[in-house]
């Protein structure tokens, strides 16, 4: 940032307010949920009763049935830790007005030896696909059942879920050792005479929670994959062992997420303004040698709901400018599409609609979503994104951080937005570094930079996936990189779902 652009232009906003049970607000979605209850309680969309599928080894399903049982009970934090950091969980339907059944459904039993050894194999491509075949198999099972599935939960040992990430390196491996080369020519489609493997396996991720959450979307059951350590009823961390948060804020976090993906909706921002939405826009290159890269886009509306939706493939990626874009016509494909998807879903009319992006959005882009936009609808194009090496940072005297809300205005066009920070609620700062800002540039379009600022500080709250005070990011680029990651590394997958609870 050049210092011609500093101004001496900072204020504080206060924390967004979230709407809940009885019109009520609150800023901590836990005192509101606590105190009030969801947003929909009074609704006729409001789940009344959770029901759910079980999938897991014979250990997952054990800890998960204990888990379940503690769920409805409340969970305190050890008197000596800062219960406004932790609050406590007064149980589920206290806190949700909704019925929690500790039983499932139905419990699927995975042999745990089968997915053991399907984890440790040496091509990270079939590791990854014949471990998802083990809880695809399941979901087929279920498939079958005539009780309306609310969600399914997926319990996952913590081997598996460390042997089948894109990184991982695997102890005493097994099966046949596959060549880059050999792997870059089936990926590319070429088939072998002799060779025994499914061609499938090698268009999809290495990645196993995302190949399943992809590959699952067919069977229209949301799913919630928890990792067996999770499930750990105690406060108190061992030596050697994984490191978690407080019983009562994984209560919180699992309780939430569950409620969404059944249905239900948590909280309403208050902020949000009648006809406005947010989409969020997110590139993923198919290789890193490769120009060709495919754009996934992310709707959220006034309501809080999210659409999502896959652009095509095609050579987006400058090497030069180390930039990726769209080109006209793709990118009026794009918007049109999801707006496409908005009316079936919505029917109302839109009157502002603001584009974000973490890369820059050209011209010759911003024209083609101008074209997809509805007559008498507003576009705005916002690039936002993180810059550890050169936004600045803000200091303040004492021993805690900037506060968070804080918005350093540069110009009419750009600001630094800081999401993390001291937060005023929970008397302390929650996180492990100097918080860095979010650069916000109005590249495209008319907004009080302002007004800009506010909204992404408000789709900061907006994450069903978790039950804290605010994000860093707002949902519109902290979820981007999921969504993305889920569609875009699985192209051969086509029956995707446009709700945000497939992808979280």
């Amino acid at each position: 940032m050049r210092k011609s652009e500093i101004t001496d232009s900072v204020i504080a906003f206060d924390e967004p307010e979230l709407e809940f049970r009885y019109g009520q607000r609150m800023a901590d979605p836990r005192d509101g949920l606590a105190l009030f209850g969801p947003y929909d309680a009074d609704l006729p969309s409001c789940p009344g009763r959770l029901s759910y599928i079980l999938i897991g080894t014979d250990t997952g399903i054990t800890a998960f049935k204990k888990w379940a049982d503690a769920m409805d009970r409340p969970a305190i934090f050890a008197p000596n830790g800062n219960q406004r950091l932790w609050p406590p969980f007064p149980g589920f339907e206290a806190a949700f007005c909704s019925q929690w059944s500790s039983k499932p459904v139905r419990s699927y039993q995975i042999d745990g030896d089968q997915l053991t050894e399907n984890s440790r194999r040496q091509d990270e491509y079939e590791r990854a696909f014949e471990v998802v075949n083990c809880y695809l198999e399941q979901f087929e099972k279920a498939s079958k059942l005539d009780e309306n599935i609310g969600a399914a939960i997926c319990v996952v040992p913590d081997e598996i879920w460390k042997n089948c990430r894109p990184e991982s390196r695997v102890k005493n491996p097994t099966g046949q050792n596959v060549s880059s080369k050999t792997k870059r020519s089936r990926k590319a489609g070429q088939t072998e005479m002799f060779a025994d493997y499914d061609p499938q396996q090698y268009q999809l991720s290495t990645d196993f929670r995302r190949q399943l959450k992809a590959r699952s979307m067919r069977y229209e059951i949301p799913l919630q994959i928890l990792r067996e350590s999770t499930l750990r009823l105690t406060d108190h961390n061992v030596f050697g062992e994984r490191v978690l948060t407080p019983l009562s804020d994984r209560m919180w976090n699992i309780s939430t997420t569950l409620y969404y993906k059944c249905g239900g909706k948590p909280w309403r921002l208050v902020t949000a303004r009648d006809g406005v939405c947010y989409i969020g826009i997110a590139f993923r290159r198919a290789e890193e040698k490769e120009n060709t890269a495919c754009c996934a886009a992310q709707m959220f509306l006034d309501t809080g709901d999210g659409i999502v939706f896959l652009g095509e493939y095609g050579p987006w990626y400058s090497s030069g400018a180390r930039q990726l874009h769209l080109k006209r016509t793709d990118a009026c494909n794009l918007l049109r599409s999801v707006l496409e998807t908005y009316k079936k879903l919505e029917g109302k009319q839109l009157k502002e609609i603001f584009l974000h992006s973490r890369s820059d959005i050209s011209k010759h882009e911003f024209s083609g979503y101008q074209a997809a936009c509805p007559k008498g609808a507003k576009l705005v194009g916002i690039r936002v994104r993180v810059d550890r090496r050169r936004t600045p940072r803000l200091f303040r005297m004492g021993d805690m951080p900037v506060l968070r809300g804080t918005f350093w205005k540069i110009n009419n066009k750009a600001g630094l937005l800081w999401g993390s920070g001291f937060k005023p609620r929970i008397a302390t700062y929650d996180g492990s570094e100097v918080p860095v800002p979010l650069r916000i540039d109005i590249q495209h379009g008319d907004a009080p930079i302002e007004r800009v600022a506010q909204d992404i500080f408000g789709l900061t709250k907006l994450n069903y996936n978790a039950c804290h005070l605010g994000e860093s990011q707002p949902v519109t680029v902290s979820l981007s990189d999921a969504v993305g990651e889920i569609l875009i590394s699985n192209p051969t997958v086509s029956d995707r779902k446009p709700q945000l609870k497939f992808y979280i």
